[in-house]
């Protein structure tokens, strides 16, 4: 059983899918001239999909066609590339459209605690590291 439904699983992908680079079936500078082929893109963004639905680790998904460390070098790979910036700017798009953002109402919560071993104690130590350094 699919982790989403197809009417919403392909206007996923075919959004995803136009921010990949086109790729070779096989690894060009591969040193002994072959290869085997790449774990096709639309495989690994199902797994991907399918960790964040079921709330998973790729561990347990995975299956002899796309390994878990398949998953995890892809994904690296698209951080590299920046699609995951694309990606967030899609997605927030898409909230706005469906559910609508009102960035004017949003907060920001914060804390500011005295840090162990601030003020003079901190400077003081500073200090005398500088001197050391010095002489």
């Amino acid at each position: 059983m699919p982790a989403l439904p197809s009417c919403l699983f392909e206007p996923l992908w075919d959004q995803f899918a136009e921010l990949l680079p086109t790729r070779s079936e096989f690894a060009l500078n591969h040193p002994l001239g072959c290869h085997r082929r790449r774990v096709p893109d639309r495989t690994v963004f199902e797994y991907v999909v399918l960790a964040l639905v079921h709330g998973s680790g790729y561990e347990g998904l995975s299956s002899p066609g796309c390994s878990d460390h398949t998953i995890r070098r892809r994904l690296n790979e698209w951080a590299e590339q920046g699609i995951s910036e694309a990606v967030h700017a899609l997605a927030l798009q898409a909230y706005d459209r469906m559910i609508g953002l009102e960035l004017s109402e949003m907060s920001v919560d914060g804390c500011v605690t005295k840090a162990p071993c601030g003020g003079d104690r901190a400077r003081a130590a500073r200090a005398y590291a500088r001197r050391s350094n010095s002489r």
